[in-house]
């Protein structure tokens, strides 16, 4: 798998991830900074070898409007671990809002959690409160930096010290 690099924008805060081509093009372009390389790799041209990034930041601050991280249902069985909220199982996931629409729930980040099909089942058209199920964890609205440290911390070390801590 090839290694990903971070990108930060003047301030440091994470604006996205691209591959180390675009990585080296802007470090070679002087459009950003090497901050932090990827031991033991090593970009090499016929006469040349670069050192492989794995943090560089932007050299100019660019104001990017900040959208927030899409609200689908991959990206809350990533938030959710992939695990119901329920009862910790991993098997015949769905999604199920914690105050049901027909009681005014929101279809929002705050309201949808991750369950399994049985407990979904279970709790039908009630509350967690009435139908006497307890929730694992809370919903939450995750930032880019949530899924970000997610990421490195199965394939980028190098990343964590440039990102927010993964507790919202």
């Amino acid at each position: 798998m090839e290694k990903k690099v971070l990108v930060l924008n003047l301030d440091h805060s994470p604006i996205g991830v691209v591959n180390v081509y675009k990585a080296f093009v802007l470090t070679y372009l002087d459009k950003a900074t090497a901050l932090v390389q990827y031991e033991d790799l090593q970009i090499r041209t016929v006469d040349k070898v670069f050192d492989y990034p794995a943090v560089i930041r932007l050299d100019d601050y660019k104001n990017i409007p900040h959208k927030g991280v899409l609200l689908n249902r991959n990206n809350l069985f990533k938030r959710d671990d992939h695990t119901c909220q329920y009862c910790g199982s991993s098997k015949d996931l769905t999604l199920d809002h914690v105050i049901p629409k027909s009681k005014g729930g929101k279809t929002s980040w705050n309201n949808l959690i991750t369950a399994c099909h049985r407990c979904n089942t279970i709790k039908g058209n009630k509350t967690p409160e009435e139908a006497g199920m307890a929730l694992k964890t809370y919903p939450f609205k995750p930032n880019l930096s949530y899924f970000l440290a997610e990421y490195a911390e199965r394939h980028a070390e190098e990343w964590i010290p440039f990102l927010a801590t993964k507790q919202v």
